[in-house]
């Protein structure tokens, strides 16, 4: 397994709010963006992006958006003193084409001022609430917001809307030809620390099985330790190992060593050590081509006895 690191230990009740929160968001990342539509008393649009959001629950279909008090004073921004007004939320999500736009509509302006305008969106009307969708969203949630959850009352409190979803509108060039959505085709982005944002989209995106499709994994626990403790192979690695349900037998061991290893054992049959490097390499582009199966029978085809 890899090194542990050298760890920085802080608390963070020792940091102002602006250094805390350079600090939480910095490293809690990336986040996914709700810009989110609301109306006040008066009918007046607002939409403001939050990276502090997720989904919550499948049964109730829920969703979380934490609007923040400023930091500057405390006072209560747009979203969160329309959410209490009219208890309704429209999120929308962001992708690579609007995301300018998103980030404009972050700017404080007055309650009067409409960001739909102000950041190029077109207000799209809602079927059962009463906040606008954002038309160029490749996908919007209309919400009821059911609690509003107060987590302090000074600058940077933080305030949860908890938005059980009541439709979901959905681009149709977003789907795929199952009918679920394409990560590809949605191009989102996320926030990140600073002005970083990431792009989920093209050679960031890739595909990760889950461990416990066809049964469970032997985990790292169960690998010869000569295999675990070489150092040759990296934590991720290890675990792609470890996700293998049965190690394979010995006779497809020989086999594979015939057939596919016969190259390197004739290269290295002098040099126990060369070989051994020359295995665990091979196993290492195995496993980052996923071919777990072929990984583990490389490394076991090494027995220096």
């Amino acid at each position: 397994m890899s090194q542990s690191r050298t760890m920085r230990t802080m608390n963070p009740s020792d940091f102002a709010v602006r250094d805390r929160y350079a600090m939480l968001v910095g490293t809690v990342a990336p986040r996914p963006i709700a810009l989110a539509s609301t109306i006040d008393a008066d009918g007046r649009r607002n939409l403001a992006p939050f990276s502090y959001f997720n989904v919550f629950s499948i049964d109730p279909p829920v969703m979380v958006v934490g609007p923040t008090l400023r930091g500057r004073d405390g006072t209560v921004k747009d979203t969160l003193a329309n959410a209490r007004e009219n208890m309704e939320i429209v999120v929308n999500l962001v992708d690579h084409a609007m995301v300018q736009g998103a980030s404009l509509s972050s700017s404080d302006y007055p309650n009067d001022v409409d960001e739909f305008a102000k950041a190029g969106f077109t207000p799209a009307p809602s079927e059962v609430v009463a906040p606008f969708r954002v038309a160029e969203a490749p996908v919007a949630f209309e919400c009821k917001v059911t609690q509003i959850v107060e987590l302090g009352q000074g600058p940077g409190a933080g305030h949860m809307l908890v938005c059980e979803v009541l439709r979901v509108h959905i681009a149709e060039e977003v789907l795929d030809a199952a009918g679920k959505p394409d990560a590809h085709a949605l191009d989102l982005v996320g926030r990140c620390g600073g002005n970083y944002y990431v792009r989920a989209s093209g050679d960031a995106l890739f595909e990760l099985p889950k461990p416990a499709a066809g049964g469970l994994g032997i985990g790292v626990d169960a690998i010869p330790a000569e295999v675990r403790n070489s150092e040759m192979l990296s934590a991720n690695q290890l675990a792609l190992l470890g996700s293998a349900h049965t190690l394979p037998d010995e006779t497809d061991v020989n086999e594979h060593k015939l057939l596919e290893l016969a190259d390197l054992f004739m290269e290295h049959e002098d040099d126990a050590a060369a070989l051994e490097k020359a295995l665990f390499e091979e196993a290492g582009k195995r496993l980052e081509q996923s071919d777990v199966d072929g990984a583990w029978m490389t490394l076991l085809a090494y027995n220096p006895g």
